[in-house]
Parts: C-alpha cells; sequence; structure tokens
C-alpha cells in the first residue's frame, strides 16, 4: 500500500494529512447518462441527405467541447488523453470534455470533468436525483420527468482511498465546503499518476462511488438498463425502470 498527501479544507493546496491508496479491480461500475445522449443525432431529423448532415456535423464540431477536445485538446484536457477506437469512447471523452465553466464537481476543477461512477445503481439514482433536485429548485418548479441509461465499465490499478474516511473534509455535503478539498486531492492524485477515487457516497448510505480521472481507465463500456426519474410537485422524487 503507497500513501500520498491531500490538502486540507481551511486550505486546499499545502498538505496536511497522508492518505492510502489501493490496487482495485472493478468489474462492473455504473454511471448514468442523459437518455437524450443515448439516442440518435438530434440534427438528423433536418436534413434531407448525408451531404446535408455532414455539412450540419462539420457546424456542430466547431462548438462541441468534445470534438474540439479529441482534435487539440479543451480546458485542462489534452488531447493525448482521449481514447479513440473503442466502445462509447465518444461517451468517455464527453465525460472529461464537457466540464462546467464555472462549476468544478468534487473531484474534477472547472476546466476537466471526470467519470463518475458507482457499483450499484441504487446509488446512482440517489447521486442523480440530488443534482437535479437541486436544478429543479433553482427553477423553483418540482415538475420533471427524465431517463437515463447505465453505462456500465469495468476500472483497475491504484486508486485513493477514502472508504475508511466519511469525514474526510472532501466529502463534505456543502459543495462550498467540500469541492475545494476535493478537488486539492484529485488535482495531487492526477499528478501521482494515480488512477481515480474511491469513496463513500454522500447521498446514498453505504452506497460506493469512483471518480476515474483519466479516460483511459473507463475500460469495456456497454449500455445497461434505464430508469425514468419523476418529480410530481415536490422534492421528493421516484425511479423506475424504463
Amino acid at each position: 500500500m503507497t500513501r500520498f498527501v491531500a490538502g486540507s479544507e481551511s486550505d486546499p493546496e499545502p498538505p496536511s494529512a497522508d492518505l492510502a491508496t489501493k490496487r482495485e479491480a472493478f468489474e462492473r461500475t455504473i454511471r448514468l447518462v442523459s437518455s437524450a445522449r443515448l439516442r440518435d443525432a438530434a440534427m438528423a431529423p433536418l436534413t434531407d441527405d448525408d451531404d446535408e448532415l455532414t455539412l450540419l456535423a462539420e457546424i456542430e464540431g466547431a462548438t462541441s467541447s468534445r470534438l474540439i477536445a479529441e482534435e487539440r485538446g479543451h480546458g485542462g484536457l489534452s488531447a493525448e488523453e482521449l481514447v479513440h477506437g473503442v466502445p462509447h469512447a465518444k461517451f468517455i471523452n464527453a465525460s472529461f470534455a464537457y466540464a462546467k465553466p464555472r462549476e468544478p464537481g468534487r473531484f474534477n476543477p472547472a476546466d476537466r470533468g471526470a467519470w463518475y461512477a458507482a457499483l450499484a445503481v441504487e446509488t446512482c439514482l440517489a447521486e442523480v436525483g440530488h443534482h437535479l433536485t437541486q436544478a429543479l429548485a433553482d427553477a423553483a418548479d418540482f415538475n420533471a420527468v427524465v431517463e437515463y441509461g447505465e453505462m456500465i465499465a469495468s476500472m483497475s490499478g491504484i486508486f485513493v482511498d477514502l472508504r475508511g474516511t466519511s469525514d474526510h473534509p472532501g466529502l463534505h455535503p456543502n459543495a462550498e465546503k467540500g469541492y475545494p478539498v476535493g478537488n486539492a486531492l484529485a488535482a495531487q492524485a492526477r499528478a501521482e499518476g494515480h488512477n481515480g477515487i474511491i469513496y463513500p457516497s454522500v447521498r446514498h448510505p453505504e452506497g460506493i462511488c469512483i471518480a476515474a480521472l483519466w479516460p483511459n481507465v473507463v475500460q469495456s463500456v456497454t449500455q445497461g438498463a434505464m430508469y425514468r426519474l419523476t418529480w410530481s410537485g415536490s422534492p421528493e422524487f421516484t425511479w423506475e425502470a424504463a
């Protein structure tokens, strides 16, 4: 077992605590992807033939973060890091290329995404449902029906292991407190060449999540089941197989 250092909550840059890393092999992890991304190209109905579709695809490519990243890199992501010629490569690359410009995640900065997954679909649903509920609260409208599909992948290698430290400040449920620490941890993990971070779910008791920090960590991706999440006027949501 190797060890490295992470930042503190008050000052996420300087080292302050040793954290264990562990070699792990996960045969089946699950990530939920919006069903809109699983459908055929949205521009297809707008064209009459393949030539027009090709032209529209070129226009899309001029603004697509994924396509730009695959060609020349984007934000904090280099083109050399992305994967090509493997099943569902566009989903892998998109998870790293489509970072939110002013909104980092728990273990990714604003200019570089990560592949967030879990060991159980119930954990994925709890995590995704939490963030969608926040978005509905911002819109002041708790009425929505959304569908997500499983992207099942294997992962292996050396990961930072937070499973025994659920009170780690990087796992604080308040994003303003937890995300800066989590990002400092992820930055050092990348600098050390570690594959990702294993951590207890913040939204699903006893659930385990994995944040893959590099595109090539995500292996053998296949599409799985579909799920429907429903909000009917309140922050509580239900889910069912679609």
